[in-house]
């Protein structure tokens, strides 16, 4: 279903108010605690992250030919370019002499040539250049060629990577609008925390945790356990509001602007998170490297603008103030509690962790994570009988 207008979302968060309550699932899930440390289940979800539509990065990080980003993405060296065309592609991040990987991080080039030998390709991934090419008589450039993906996909404002061939649409089944172009990054980095990566997940994905988690960030200025929980497909959208959305009670509703009342977290399945704070955008994409640790690549993004012009200074500063905010406070909290969970799992405690009504974004993320292991398992089956046949 369609996530709710602006309009229609401050009318229900001010019913979830007045019957002091919030959105609420009607099932719980009990998820066995070995699904966040087995080296199976592990290899199982990077497998699937290679065969479903996943965030890369957003198109704003690809601004003019020859941009790239390349990165690890399921344990794949994968680069994504814009080329001279405008067309953005992928490919294996590998050159197809002797497999040295030909970019790293970001910037823009207008040729990627491998630091071992020498080979140069086009931006389009064609062989260029062989150096001393007398060396290789026999060699087919036309064949040896940067290698593609299975499928890039743009769409609102973020680039999707499908690495094989994929067990299904994944996020692309229903995906809610995200980002704009005429929003600019004005911030990136990677980090790499000992987690899981669902245990950071599952901590966006709910406000039950706001009163006693963030007593003296964010409960002052918000709602505990007060939010509203929308689906579309595999992806979530929880909207967490600030006590000053009360103000709009008394504006004409069509003249109501959710503006800077609320946070809104898009969690784009499987592992990329798009949140709208109150004078930026934060992206997030998680690259699994362990059972308990996990690298995370993030983009700070301006608000969108009104003309679709380029964001002023003004604007520009005041995202900076809201990140400084965030990260001095409320997420170092929140890195706390997932790093003391994770160094209780094998406390031998809890067989299975269990998720009640007032968490069924995290509900909804672990019946599809499932859903799609479910998928990636029959089609491996039917790959080994076609095999024997």
């Amino acid at each position: 279903m369609p996530v709710r207008s602006d309009a229609e979302l401050i009318e229900h968060i001010f019913d979830l108010i007045d019957q002091q309550t919030t959105d609420m699932g009607d099932e719980t899930w009990y998820e066995p605690v070995e699904n966040y440390n087995s080296r199976e289940r592990f290899e199982a979800e990077r497998e699937l992250m290679r065969r479903v539509p996943m965030g890369f990065c957003p198109v704003a990080a690809l601004p003019e030919p020859g941009s790239y980003v390349a990165r690890m993405a399921a344990g794949v060296p994968i680069v994504v370019v814009r080329d001279l065309e405008d067309n953005i592609r992928a490919f294996r991040n590998a050159c197809r002499h002797r497999g040295m990987q030909l970019a790293e991080g970001a910037g823009c080039t207008k040729i990627f040539r491998c630091t071992y030998h020498g080979w140069a390709y086009r931006l389009d991934g064609r062989l260029e250049y062989v150096s001393q090419d007398h060396g290789f008589p026999e060699l087919d450039k036309d064949t040896h060629g940067l290698v593609p993906v299975h499928d890039v996909t743009v769409k609102n404002g973020l680039v999707f990577v499908t690495q094989d061939e994929p067990v299904g649409e994944g996020a692309l089944e229903s995906l809610p609008d995200l980002l704009s172009d005429s929003q600019a990054i004005f911030a990136s980095g990677e980090s790499v925390t000992e987690i899981n990566w669902k245990l950071q997940a599952e901590g966006t994905l709910e406000g039950y945790h706001i009163k006693h988690t963030h007593p003296e960030s964010f409960f002052p200025y918000g709602f505990d356990n007060l939010n509203v929980i929308e689906t579309q497909g595999p992806n979530i959208r929880i909207c967490f509001p600030f006590r000053r959305i009360e103000k709009l009670r008394d504006v004409a509703p069509e003249a109501r602007e959710l503006g800077r009342t609320v946070t809104l977290v898009n969690h784009i399945f499987p592992g990329t998170s798009v949140t709208r704070l109150s004078d930026h955008y934060t992206v997030s994409f998680a690259e699994p490297e362990a059972p308990t640790r996990t690298r995370y690549y993030t983009y700070k993004l301006s608000p969108p603008t009104a003309d679709g012009g380029a964001p002023s200074e003004d604007a520009l500063q005041r995202a900076r103030k809201d990140v400084a905010f965030l990260s001095d406070q409320g997420n170092k909290e929140d890195a706390k509690v997932v790093a003391d969970i994770q160094a209780a799992i094998g406390s031998g405690a809890n067989s299975h962790y269990t998720f009640g009504r007032f968490e069924s974004g995290i509900v909804h993320l672990h019946q599809n994570l499932a859903r799609y292991l479910d998928r990636l398992g029959d089609a491996e089956a039917q790959r080994i009988e076609i095999a024997r046949a």
